[in-house]
């Protein structure tokens, strides 16, 4: 068996169209979506229509629900973006979308950690708002029984990551399909220097365990910030060109 796992596309359908087409051209058996599906000043709408037409097994991230549930005054800028541009319908679909999905073979599916989709499974922040590997205690205490599942998958720190937890339990962050900062985070320049390459991954079973491959492409990611440019986001489009926000001078 062989799982694609996409996550945290926040309405790159750029990003997107060149993911699905690899996984394609990998003859994977099947693809989970693991949310955060269109917030963005990107496509949304698009983004949704696409995805919608796939009909893949997804998620519930935080922002696919905050899209239905903030008040205007609580949403980020990409949110009150996507907000608008998606239907009344569309965002009720997204906020009706299940909060973890359990798969075959023993796999649980996520967006954050088992029970929070805003909290990061696989880091902790520190106070300047940086990412840095979870201590084993407090990974232990976010998987809580979960520790039984075979496989865990993750989203929502848009870091690519492969741990041996717990009860040897796998957990798997795939990394973000279209977003490799999210700009509207009031700490986004201080986190590390990325790639603004399109992240994925590939889960194989084998007969001794799991083989995992963590896949970086290449796409028109210059289309994505000249949307972004577009729609009168610089940050955003210095993030999805770069990999990094400058921080303000």
């Amino acid at each position: 068996m062989r799982l694609a796992v996409i996550s945290d596309i926040h309405g790159n359908l750029a990003a997107l169209e060149t993911v699905l087409a690899d996984i394609k051209a990998r003859g994977v058996d099947s693809t989970v979506n693991l949310g955060d599906c269109v917030t963005s000043p990107l496509w949304p709408r698009e983004t949704f229509e696409a995805l919608q037409s796939l009909s893949l097994p997804t998620v519930r991230g935080n922002h696919d629900r905050w899209i239905e549930e903030f008040p205007e005054d609580r949403l980020s800028s990409a949110g009150k973006f996507a907000r608008n541009a998606l239907t009344a319908e569309q965002r009720l679909a997204l906020h009706s979308l299940p909060p973890q999905l359990r798969l075959e073979d023993g796999i649980l599916a996520c967006h954050g950690t088992p029970d929070d989709d805003t909290t990061c499974l696989l880091e902790e922040s520190l106070d300047d708002g940086r990412f840095v590997p979870a201590r084993r205690d407090v990974l232990a205490t976010r998987l809580g029984s979960e520790t039984t599942a075979r496989v865990i998958l993750c989203g929502h720190s848009h870091r690519q990551a492969v741990v041996q937890g717990p009860g040897e339990c796998l957990v798997l962050n795939p990394g973000s399909v279209g977003c490799p900062v999210f700009a509207d985070i009031p700490f986004a320049a201080n986190l590390e220097y990325r790639s603004p390459h399109a992240r994925y991954a590939i889960l194989t079973k084998r007969k001794r365990g799991w083989q995992v491959e963590l896949l970086a492409l290449e796409y028109d990611w210059e289309s994505a910030s000249a949307r972004a440019l577009a729609n009168n986001r610089p940050e955003w489009a210095q993030a999805l060109s770069s990999g990094y926000v400058k921080e303000s001078e």
